[in-house]
């Protein structure tokens, strides 16, 4: 006979459904009596109170806790037209955490092999001119105004970008589900992308579920905030920056790193076509059109009949759009080859454990070993 659970905490059955963002009523095809269990009519038994913690993403132990763990972020996480929160879904809440985890490992690893800090973390301040954090993140990043102009597509270009960013000691990841799990995917409405800055190993997230050209912007606009020192999140809906004297000043410096004034006013002369120009600065354009109505070279009425065409046109593709791709050159993306190669250094160095190795990487076994032999090598 099944053993029921008869002593756990029934308020959290209520709790976990709300975590996880879901409804009674879809969980109850799953658990038909699910509202017995809430209401002490019946007890699950202990297999079926394990599924129910497994599919809701809940450590089994919290179903008996009365103190239940406040899931809050440490950093602000700003969304256009809303008040800043630290509260957010589940699936942005344990992508947050696993990467905090991540830069836990590297930090004690890099402090215990001597790393130095990265001096351009907190740099500046909300007080410095964008143009002086503009300027200073291409010259340590080596780049000039028209760095974009040279590569032929917008995967090139973010590429180039991503390894040029990670050659100053930037971990950037791109993941648009939690970890490897397809089922949980990482709303965009929600999350453009987080910032972790650290001295020793800042940590970029971009969702991938986004545009290559969208991305390129969300790339810049994290990386002003480490120049800035301050960890944050954000929706960038709409690629608009939320109300913040923070994210407007990181949306200047990223808007005028990707379309410099001087370089678009120039090619604005002989080129006026949206598209045309969004594939010449390699960004979105939404960005161009934006920066084309700031540098007063269009109409607001112009800006707005382009901006509801486009955004027809995206709605319209995002309907036609299917999943796929190599699962080992995803995976080079979700974990950072800068971050894999640390991982894979201390694992020949004896200082962690394939066990620890895995969990860091969320790889396991053959799939772990493939990755490190094949997507290394070809780094």
């Amino acid at each position: 006979m099944a053993t029921r659970v008869k002593t756990f905490n029934r308020d959290n059955l209520n709790w976990a459904i709300q975590r996880a963002g879901l409804e009674l009523d879809e969980l109850l095809l799953t658990f038909p009596k699910l509202n017995q269990w809430i209401n002490g009519e019946s007890d699950p038994t202990v297999k079926q109170l394990e599924k129910f913690t497994k599919k809701l993403h809940v450590p089994f132990g919290y179903m008996f806790s009365d103190d239940l763990p406040e899931e809050n972020l440490s950093f602000p996480f700003f969304r256009v037209g809303k008040k800043a929160t630290a509260k957010v879904s589940l699936n942005v809440y344990h992508t947050v955490q696993i990467l905090k985890d991540r830069q836990l490992w590297l930090t004690e690893y890099m402090n215990e092999n001597g790393y130095e800090e990265l001096p351009f973390v907190g740099k500046y301040n909300l007080e410095t001119d964008y143009l002086t954090v503009v300027n200073d993140i291409r010259e340590t990043l080596n780049l000039q105004q028209n760095w974009a102009s040279n590569h032929s597509t917008w995967e090139k270009a973010l590429d180039f970008l991503t390894y040029k960013i990670e050659e100053i000691g930037v971990v950037v990841t791109f993941n648009g589900v939690v970890e490897n799990n397809t089922r949980r995917k990482i709303d965009l409405s929600e999350c453009r992308g987080f910032i972790l800055v650290d001295k020793l190993a800042p940590f970029l997230f971009i969702n991938s579920a986004d545009t290559k050209a969208a991305r390129m912007f969300t790339l810049i606009h994290e990386l002003a905030h480490i120049w800035l020192g301050e960890s944050a999140g954000f929706d960038l809906n709409n690629m608009l920056p939320a109300d913040d004297p923070l994210e407007l000043l990181c949306d200047k410096i990223a808007a005028e790193f990707l379309v410099p004034t001087e370089l678009i006013s120039t090619i604005y002369k002989d080129e006026k076509r949206i598209q045309t120009l969004s594939r010449i600065f390699k960004v979105s354009p939404i960005v161009v059109g934006r920066r084309l109505l700031d540098l007063e070279l269009i109409s607001k009425s112009a800006f707005f009949e382009f901006y509801n065409a486009y955004m027809e046109f995206i709605n319209k593709r995002k309907e036609n759009q299917g999943d796929g791709g190599n699962f080992y050159a995803t995976a080079k993306k979700r974990i950072s080859l800068r971050f894999a190669n640390f991982i894979n250094n201390a694992v020949k160095e004896n200082k962690l454990l394939y066990r620890d190795a895995y969990r860091l990487t969320s790889l396991r076994g053959d799939t772990y070993s493939r990755f490190m032999k094949e997507q290394l090598l070809q780094s």
